[in-house]
């Protein structure tokens, strides 16, 4: 079975190119992204491991994912033949030698986003086949909810529906692949021959798995991601003071107010305005005010021990003296779920890249310096705040 970690969406939010230089040393047998551009970058930084675009891409650019060896993902029959003319037409007429484009054909068992119906699988391999240029290399779909075992056994059958009728046909059956994240932790999904994890590659269980539905296997799991930052002020404040613009919030008490350097504009949502939590010196304080585009606010009044000060560390994301703040905490928070909450998570926060012996790599907005990255790495990935000293 083939494992091809999904690294789109910069790798979840945790850095697309030193996150696929370590799954690629770790032994990945492909990587998949969700746009051209994102494969781009990957060749562009030397990833020579087998790409799969999982949507569409414009058609004037399948030649480029064929000489580039990045295979494309078909699933509207209009597109495939546009594939089919622009691939076909250079591989008979071009004085270069084209490599092979690989199309991975998607059905549609039930999504409702994409791919062919099983019906019509047969006759777009049947145009690939006798095709110049183009390879079928896949057969592939997505899950709706695979923690519900009656619509995913529906979709599981239409897939089997469609593989079935290129046998049928008399076609082979190339590589096949279902199962993602969700589809791994729970019982009954094939695995076929190719599986793509996604957001457990980071650490991350499904939201919507209950505990009781997921085998023991995924305790074993631990977030990759936590956010970190030291505050660029702390202040005494009197009773009746407002915090941030607005404001939502205004002390009934003295208070002693950290500002923390980073916001909405780092991906810190401003629905968590007034509803989630840091960590300082292992205790819970909370996030007051309105979260503004490069700062937030923190009431430490509580915290026991001498005043907070710009040299404590906080935390938003992660573990921090036996409390923890998991990325699902702040999904239900924000009404979403942890996908988009590690997805959000912006370019310009620094990421450090550790390891069991310390620090292997730094990504920043303006450089990266990652030369320690290797195949013992272990990476981790911790974002921080643009005050944090790395």
């Amino acid at each position: 079975m083939l494992v091809q970690p999904v690294v789109k969406a910069d790798a979840y939010g945790h850095g697309m190119v030193p996150i696929s230089r370590a799954l690629a040393d770790a032994g990945a047998d492909g990587l998949c992204v969700a746009a051209f551009d994102e494969a781009i970058v990957l060749r562009d930084a030397g990833i020579t491991t087998r790409l799969i675009v999982l949507f569409p891409i414009p058609p004037e650019r399948a030649v480029e994912a064929a000489r580039n060896r990045i295979s494309l993902a078909v699933g509207e029959p209009a597109l495939l033949e546009e594939y089919l003319r622009l691939v076909g037409s250079v591989a008979v007429t071009s004085a270069d030698v084209v490599p092979e484009l690989d199309v991975e054909l998607e059905v549609e068992t039930g999504l409702g986003r994409g791919g062919l119906p099983p019906e019509a699988v047969a006759e777009a391999a049947r145009r690939i086949a006798g095709s110049d240029g183009l390879r079928l290399s896949g057969l592939w779909t997505h899950l709706q909810a695979s923690e519900t075992a009656d619509r995913t056994a529906r979709q599981i059958e239409r897939f089997d529906e469609a593989a079935g009728s290129l046998a049928a046909a008399g076609l082979p059956v190339p590589r096949r692949h279902i199962a993602a994240s969700g589809g791994l932790l729970v019982p009954g999904v094939p695995t076929y021959e190719a599986v793509r994890p996604g957001l457990m590659i980071y650490g991350l269980v499904p939201d919507e798995l209950a505990p009781a539905g997921v085998p023991p296997i995924a305790a074993e799991l631990r977030p990759v991601m936590s956010l970190r930052a030291r505050a660029v002020r702390v202040a005494d404040l009197p009773a009746g003071h407002g915090i941030s613009y607005g404001p939502t919030f205004t002390t009934d008490r003295p208070s002693r107010i950290a500002t923390l350097p980073l916001g909405y504009g780092d991906g810190w949502s401003r629905a968590l305005s007034n509803r989630a939590d840091a960590i300082v010196r292992g205790r819970r304080v909370p996030i007051v005010g309105n979260v503004a585009m490069d700062a937030m606010m923190v009431d430490v009044t509580d915290v026991p021990g001498s005043p907070v000060g710009v040299d404590d560390e906080f935390v938003l994301l992660g573990e921090q003296g036996g409390e923890r703040i998991p990325a699902s905490e702040l999904a239900r928070s924000r009404t979403t779920n942890s996908w988009e909450v590690v997805t959000s998570m912006s370019r310009r926060l620094p990421r450090v890249y550790d390891a069991a012996a310390g620090p292997v790599g730094i990504r920043t907005l303006i450089a990266t310096e990652d030369r320690w990255l290797g195949s013992n790495s272990g990476t981790a990935t911790s974002a921080s705040s643009r005050s944090t000293r790395s």
